[in-house]
């Protein structure tokens, strides 16, 4: 009995020597396509590593994976969702559907894999940041009157946080593009932290324990 008494109180003095425990970081998915993958970009100036590095220097213990793939559709994003995001994820940032706007995919379609998604991640206990997009203009008014509508109303029927458009304050700015128009550089990667964090911050501090 003294043997084992003597034992756990050296394990317990080893415990306090090396201090309190720390938990583990907030684990976050950023899930989408190109726009979330880093199109070009250096793996540290994609959006992930970027809004990784923002909360930290806030003090946010956060840790976020990229699970952007470049070209991706809602429904190639439904398709591989379940193993795209690994237990023991806290939340999602769900970013898809400017692909399916680019080709025409009905809005329809858009959404009712959008539910889906959102759907299994809520089953799961994963909370969700829903990122909106925009119809591109050549597409009509039609198209846009279909699609646009799509994020709100479900940020609305699902109780989500929402961060109305993904490529705000870069869209119309060529310095914060890339050669092709379409996607950020550094620099406008910089811009969508920015403008993002104040959201990021508060999902993340809503999120269950």
């Amino acid at each position: 009995m003294k043997g084992f008494r003597a034992l756990f109180l050296a394990a317990l003095a080893g415990l306090i020597a090396a201090g309190p425990l720390r938990a583990a970081p907030v684990e976050l998915v950023g899930f989408g396509d190109s726009l979330m993958a880093g199109y070009q970009l250096a793996p540290g100036d994609a959006f992930p590593a970027r809004l990784e590095k923002a909360l930290r220097d806030k003090g946010h213990d956060v840790s976020i994976s990229n699970a952007g793939v470049s070209g991706d559709t809602t429904s190639g994003g439904l398709a591989r969702i379940d193993w795209s995001v690994p237990d023991g994820t806290r939340g999602v940032i769900l970013e898809l559907g400017a692909n399916d706007a680019l080709r025409g995919i009905p809005p329809e379609e858009s959404r009712k894999n959008l539910v889906a998604m959102i759907e299994k991640l809520k089953a799961r206990g994963i909370g969700v940041l829903l990122v909106g997009m925009l119809a591109p203009p050549n597409m009509g008014g039609d198209y846009a009157d279909r699609f646009n509508p799509i994020y709100p109303d479900l940020a609305k029927t699902y109780g989500l946080p929402l961060y109305p458009f993904f490529l705000d304050g870069v869209v119309e700015d060529a310095g914060l593009k890339i050669e092709d128009g379409m996607h950020p550089n550094p620099k406008g990667v910089g811009v969508m932290v920015e403008r993002m964090l104040p959201v990021v911050e508060a999902f993340v501090a809503g999120l269950p324990k």
